[in-house]
């Protein structure tokens, strides 16, 4: 019998986090596919893909400690709004602040989802300046209306089920409330995505999916019996703007932020703009679609301190999807050499080729596996595996078979998985090289190992069984104690300043270490965002990266 949760905790919450990561993952073509308000540029699934990834991922920063709701949920925020891309991204982060703001106690219940749903769909109204029915904002609406207008005494089980299913029926009123969704027969996509995600709280709750008929609108069979939507001439009224500019702001308070508004929407349309809730230090994204990139970033400039800018060109991605591509050589490959399986699958998860380095490895190895993507331009992350004149002689031998192959100036995985974050097929290979490579290099790194043997290095003698910091490939500390060698690794690595640290993991690595250190950062260097895991890795016990 299966079992109905009365109640949520912070570990049903993290497993509806990975459900609704899961379930928009399936049905990401599906609402890329429907994509056609306010830009048709197919990336609505996409968009709510990465941005719930970047929740999910803000998870790990709690560490293994069993987690209350509140702490799940407010992780849950910070890592959606830092992370959201698109209008649809933007909307979805409000509703897990909605959630992270209501639900104050250990545990989530009838009342707390009610009050959840009606303050996400307050703050995406307000995120949004220029409402228009028929979108994510009004899916969303009647769903926190179904659950207020619920039995007062409702289980949890039939409020999420309530909302879930109103949030359907909004879904397929959509294509009679926005004209741009009736000329093209679809049903507006961030709607679907956030059925998606209802959906998946029902089946954490109820430990049963709802069954869902195909979000079809009146007229899709007669049109082409595939409900295959066609875009190209679906006229709108954003259809004069150029670029999608998104980018955090931080350092910034309510009053800036209005003025922050009220510039981008001289400048332009689709402005919205979210907050994580945090009481002094809140994070804001902030999205817009404008002719003028440059003036729209200056605007944030005056408003706070900036970080994350993304801007997107839509006649570049037109073209590009119109253009066929060559067999083999779009969108390139990166090929990361790669130690530990947990590091190769954070890799593998962004779409890299891996080489496992377990071992050494050969240049016949490197080669091999280069010709084995199957692209003709590969990215290379060597992370420290190969000496330079053995890349040297690689790249000879795989550029003679007519590939061309850009070795990356990456030490570390650390500093590799900072240039995987930043890499765009879409770019041309010259920018998408550049922009790796100062990821990579602007990440500082260190290790954490325990000395094998006696040595003298740069900072003293070790014994066998001390800890070593490393900065780089130097011993910069030398402790008894492994953790207190790690704290002081980490005071000496964000000593010339940092605002994220990434540790991953090695495989000899306790958790317990990996929390003390983490809360040690915590503690001692507030405002640093910390991100913890498992690489691994057999020699370093934890490697660190900052940015």
């Amino acid at each position: 019998m299966l079992e109905v949760l009365e109640t949520v905790d912070g570990t049903a919450l993290h497993r509806w986090a990975r459900a609704c990561a899961a379930g928009i993952e399936k049905h990401c073509d599906e609402i890329n596919d429907l994509n056609v308000f306010p830009v048709p540029d197919a990336d609505t699934g996409t968009n709510l893909l990465a941005t719930m990834r970047s929740a999910v991922d803000a998870l790990s920063s709690l560490g293994s400690a069993a987690a209350s709701a509140s702490g799940v949920a407010k992780a849950l925020a910070r890592g959606a709004v830092t992370g959201a891309r698109g209008n649809s991204g933007a909307i979805l982060s409000q509703v897990l602040r909605g959630v992270a703001e209501a639900a104050d106690t250990d545990l989530i219940d009838a009342r707390t989802l009610r009050s959840a749903l009606r303050h996400a769909a307050a703050l995406a109204l307000e995120a949004v300046s220029v409402p228009m029915e028929g979108t994510i904002v009004t899916v969303l609406a009647a769903a926190a209306d179904a659950a207020e207008q619920g039995h007062a005494d409702a289980r949890l089980s039939e409020i999420a089920t309530l909302a879930a299913d109103a949030a359907a029926e909004a879904l397929m009123r959509t294509p009679t409330q926005l004209d741009v969704l009736g000329a093209a027969g679809v049903v507006d996509a961030g709607g679907r995505g956030l059925v998606v995600i209802l959906d998946a709280l029902v089946e954490v709750v109820t430990g049963q999916a709802p069954e869902r008929a195909p979000f079809r609108t009146p007229g899709a069979d007669e049109r082409d019996g595939e409900n295959t939507c066609v875009v190209d001439h679906v006229a709108h009224a954003v259809s004069g703007q150029d670029y999608e500019v998104m980018y955090l702001v931080a350092e910034t308070d309510a009053d800036h932020i209005a003025r922050l508004r009220a510039r981008l929407c001289e400048l332009g349309d689709s402005v919205v703009i979210v907050s994580d809730g945090s009481d002094g230090s809140a994070t804001w994204s902030v999205h817009v679609h404008c002719s003028d990139a440059g003036a729209a970033v200056e605007a944030g400039l005056d408003a706070g301190r900036l970080r994350g800018v993304r801007i997107t060109c839509f006649v570049l991605d037109a073209t590009r999807t119109e253009r066929p591509r060559e067999l083999g050589a779009a969108p390139r490959a990166v090929l990361s050499v790669v130690e530990g399986e947990g590091a190769a699958e954070l890799f593998a998860q962004e779409g890299a080729h891996v080489l496992r380095s377990d071992g050494t490895i050969t240049r016949a190895q490197l080669l091999a596996a280069i010709r084995a993507t199957g692209h003709g331009e590969v990215m290379v992350l060597p992370n420290g595996a190969l000496a330079a004149q053995d890349l040297v002689a690689v790249g000879a031998q795989a550029r003679a078979d007519d590939r061309e192959v850009v070795f990356l100036p990456s030490s570390s995985t650390v500093q590799a998985l900072a240039a995987i974050a930043v890499h765009d097929a879409d770019r041309i290979a010259v920018d998408d090289a550049f922009a790796m490579s100062e990821a990579a290099a602007a990440t500082r790194w260190g290790s954490l190992r325990i000395a094998d043997e006696r040595a003298l290095t740069y900072v003293g003698t070790c014994e066998p069984g001390d800890g070593l910091g490393l900065v780089g490939h130097e011993v910069v500390v030398i402790e008894r104690d492994v953790a207190a060698a790690g704290c002081r690794l980490v005071d000496l690595v964000l000593g010339a300043g940092g605002e994220l640290v990434t540790i991953l993991l090695g495989a000899k690595a306790t958790d317990e270490l990996g929390e003390r250190v983490a809360g040690y950062i915590t503690s001692r260097h507030p405002g640093v965002e910390v991100m913890v895991y498992t690489g691994g890795q057999s020699r370093d016990l934890l490697q660190f990266g900052v940015e």
